[in-house]
């Protein structure tokens, strides 16, 4: 038979899917599925599970994972050869890595976060730490007390760091305001907020005030600011001279004042951490020292839950998603809490990248509930 010329393309003819359904498997095992987005391949069902199992194990013993463990841990119903295939496979696409000449194996940041993204979901708390959590909760008696348990609470449910913020003035509004006389020329003004916020500023006054005077002040206060929200309280203050008589207005000057100074200085911005006494130096083969010094920065924290800005998704940001230089290899699980829709601050964990995902997703996002309940309620 004469062979093909060279100037003709030779066709190979491949047998149909329908009739060799092996083939199409065949094919998809040597080249790989490709993603629409981002063009990665795409793990089939069984690597996505070597994947877990080697998350959960590595988690749980912060050792590196091998075939051999995850065949005696797992039931994936394969052999040690087929699952060591799945490792190349995933060791190639770089969801794990082998730290050193052993042959275990140890997540990735990219693993971690295939991980985090397939979870079927967080994990649950049963009815009675349900009940354990709320109860520790409403047992506060304001909120710098809501805000104590709650850093306490998430620390000890996740054996991580707690992050929480306190609810910005600038986003609550005004529920009461309150003027206690403490001698004739100077006065406690008690600024009560929508979200437990007090705040309490003595004010001095150029003249003595009667308690007449004072019922009346604290009556203009509260007419015109009880339900504003407190970035609209300047504009509201400027109108109020006219609403106050004559004599008495220099002395009303002087409270309208501290309300506006009380409001510049935006001291709220704050963040309470505790937990630190869980981050271990065998979970940072290097960076402890500078995971510890970024903690102390408020406007670093302020950043780190700064993405959370709604109540209904949990942020989770990975390594080197972190785009603080000193905490890349750490793990931040955040969420929004507030009422309705509305988030009024955030909350979460940080820890080392080789943290327990699901119950971390889950605790933060369960006492997230309970927060935001209460301090709507307050």
């Amino acid at each position: 038979m004469p062979l093909p010329s060279p100037s003709r393309p030779v066709s190979l003819t491949l047998p149909s899917a329908e009739r060799c359904p092996s083939v199409l498997g065949a094919i998809h095992l040597a080249l790989g599925k490709q993603e629409c987005q981002g063009g990665g391949r795409v793990l089939d069902d069984r690597k996505l599970a070597v994947l877990r199992a080697i998350v959960e194990d590595y988690v749980s013993t912060n050792e590196p994972v091998g075939s051999k463990s995850i065949v005696d841990r797992h039931n994936l119903d394969v052999s040690p050869a087929t699952i060591r295939n799945d490792m190349a496979v995933l060791e190639e696409q770089g969801f794990i890595v082998q730290p050193h000449t052993s042959a275990g194996r140890v997540p990735t940041d990219k693993g971690y976060r295939l991980f985090v993204d397939r979870l079927p979901g967080v994990k649950p708390f049963s009815a009675a730490e349900r009940r354990a959590i709320e109860t520790f909760l409403a047992g506060a008696y304001d909120l710098d007390d809501v805000v104590m348990r709650t850093v306490r609470l998430l620390a000890q449910l996740t054996r991580q760091v707690a992050v929480v913020q306190y609810p910005s003035l600038t986003r609550s509004a005004v529920r009461h305001i309150e003027l206690v006389p403490l001698t004739d020329r100077r006065l406690l003004l008690v600024l009560i907020t929508d979200t437990g916020r007090v705040e309490q500023r003595a004010v001095d006054l150029p003249g003595p005030i009667s308690e007449d005077a004072i019922t009346q002040l604290r009556a203009v206060l509260n007419a015109c600011l009880d339900g504003r929200r407190l970035t609209d309280v300047a504009s509201v203050v400027a109108d109020l001279p006219e609403r106050i008589t004559p004599g008495e207005r220099a002395n009303a000057a002087a409270v309208f004042s501290v309300i506006l100074e009380s409001l510049v200085e935006r001291h709220e911005e704050r963040v309470v951490v505790g937990g630190a006494a869980n981050l271990t130096p065998a979970d940072f083969s290097q960076g402890l020292h500078e995971v510890l010094e970024a903690l102390e920065e408020q406007v670093v924290l302020m950043r780190l839950l700064g993405e959370s800005g709604d109540q209904a998704s949990v942020t989770v940001r990975i390594g080197a998603e972190n785009q603080v230089q000193g905490l890349r290899s750490t793990s931040v699980v955040a969420v929004g809490y507030g009422s309705g829709d509305h988030a009024l601050a955030k909350l979460g964990v940080l820890g080392p990248t080789r943290m327990d995902y699901p119950t971390a997703m889950g605790a933060v996002r369960a006492v997230a509930r309970y927060v935001g309940q209460i301090v709507a309620g307050s």
